[in-house]
């Protein structure tokens, strides 16, 4: 299926669309302001150490301080991969030292970054583990032969010397000797820059920043279906030009600079494609729909056959909506970038093999994702779990915050029961203070609603209180809001 890939750049903000048979399948955002950390390594101060949790927290330079637990710790291996000493963290690092760290997650909601002392750094073809003397192989590759030919490649190119190790990187299938060994050079530069900058630095100090998210386009997400990278700012197609002649020549013939009058983003549907990807709820072609909603703990997805009555029977018009909804939900876990646990409930399916065939085409979509990702299948509930890889926030937690007027719950309070609660407010403050008068100052909904059909319910408080009560439309009041002022 071939492949196009937009990139949108603005002083303040980069954005890239990859798009398939001009559908929108992945949205990628980065903000000047707010760069992801992943893959940036620091020199940084060890400030506590949570022998309980057999954890640290690292100073790094961040508003708030690093996550590093002891499994992501370094330490030494047998030839079998095994750690030959398991040792507690409170016995291998000390408050106040000095370490260098690799940020492994972004800090998501009210959790700081996740940190990891095993260095790895990427490449067009390869990664490289400095710490590691071994050489791995992309899972992606599955032909045994293949994996030999690699692995008897590298061990080959690497010098003798060398004391890290390297994985090839799924796009390396048809690399030549050459662009292995220019990449192996630039990787281990890369690698003898930190070593030297963190000699000479003291904590927190930023050793090595991961590529511009441009640069990320040009050095990962290209594959042999990509025909076409349009970019819309000339100095940017400029410097992504430069970046690949010298990192991935192989991609500069796909690059293009788009001249048109129209936004590169409104002329292929990206924007329109954004506003429905913040949407709770998703429509399907056959006239289903999803409501999706994030939480704190994980994401839920349930199908509805909406409007769809199908043209045979009722187990048919359940079938087609699922099968609809599993390819939709594949793509919509994409473009949000949805992570961590995810429920999904289709439809209720008496037939097997209809239960079979949808979790099918599920896997079958979601073998398109380039996050590593579990799928199980129906429980005794009729739901499907799965678990996607967060690795950065989701698209929702980019481009919104929570709502000033009903602090994400996502409803508010009738103007009904706002104006009861004015009534035993009021009732509270006549039994507490002495006053001349009594003013709500209340939305206009609210004041509506006391002036027409609770106004008898405000006179009689007034006449039990022995005080008149004055009423002020504020518009500017949001519809739980409101005050009673004392005269």
């Amino acid at each position: 299926m071939t492949e196009e890939i937009l990139i949108n750049f603005t002083p303040q903000e980069t954005r890239v669309a990859v798009m398939q048979q001009g559908v929108v399948q992945e949205l990628h955002i980065e903000r000047t302001a707010s760069r992801g950390l992943v893959g940036n390594v620091y020199l940084g101060r060890i400030v506590r150490i949570l022998p309980g949790m057999q954890s640290a927290f690292v100073e790094i330079g961040l508003e708030r301080t690093a996550f590093l637990h002891v499994a992501d710790i370094w330490q030494p291996r047998d030839a079998n991969g095994e750690r030959t000493v398991e040792r507690p963290i409170e016995k291998i690092l000390a408050e106040g030292q000095s370490i260098v760290v690799q940020v492994v997650k972004d800090p998501i909601g009210t959790k700081g970054a996740r940190l990891s002392t095993q260095i790895s750094i990427a490449g067009r073809m390869l990664v490289y583990l400095p710490q590691e003397k071994h050489i791995g192989i992309s899972q992606r590759i599955e032909a045994e032969a293949e994996r030999e030919v690699l692995r008897e490649k590298i061990t080959r190119l690497v010098p003798e010397d060398e004391p890290g190790g390297f994985i090839v990187r799924t796009m390396a299938e048809n690399a030549t000797d050459q662009e292995f060994v220019t990449d192996i050079a630039y990787l281990r530069k890369t690698w003898a820059d930190i070593r030297d900058k963190a000699r000479v630095s003291g904590p927190p100090t930023l050793l090595y920043q991961e590529l511009s998210l441009g640069q990320r386009v040009l050095r990962d997400f290209v594959n042999p279906e990509t025909t076409r990278i349009y970019i819309d700012s000339r100095e940017n197609f400029q410097k992504l030009m430069t970046f690949a002649e010298e990192y991935t020549p192989a991609v500069l013939p796909l690059l293009e600079h788009y001249l048109g009058q129209r936004p590169l983003f409104e002329l292929h549907g990206v924007e329109e494609e954004i506003q429905k990807a913040l949407a709770r709820r998703v429509d399907l072609k056959s006239g289903g729909y999803l409501i999706i909603d994030q939480t704190e703990a994980m994401t839920t997805i349930d199908v509805n056959t909406g409007g769809f009555v199908g043209v045979r029977n009722f187990d048919d018009t359940i079938f087609k909506t699922n099968l609809e909804a599993a390819v939709t939900i594949a793509r919509q876990l994409r473009l949000r970038n949805l992570g961590g646990i995810i429920i999904v409930d289709f439809i209720d399916m008496e037939n097997e093999e209809h239960k079979k065939a949808v979790l099918d085409e599920f896997n079958k979509a979601l073998a398109r994702d380039h996050t590593r990702l579990t799928v199980n299948g129906f429980t005794q509930l009729g739901l499907v779990e799965m678990t996607r890889k967060r690795t950065r926030e989701s698209l929702a937690h980019v481009l919104c915050e929570p709502c000033p007027t009903c602090g994400g719950r996502g409803e508010v309070k009738t103007a009904r029961t706002v104006a009861y609660e004015i009534l035993r407010e009021l009732l509270r403050e006549a039994r507490q203070f002495n006053a001349r008068e009594y003013r709500i100052l209340a939305g206009p909904a609210v004041v509506d609603l006391f002036l027409d059909e609770e106004s008898q319910a405000l006179a009689m408080l007034s006449d039990f209180i022995g005080k008149p009560v004055s009423l002020q439309s504020e518009p500017s009041y949001s519809p739980e809001q409101y005050d009673i002022v004392l005269m």
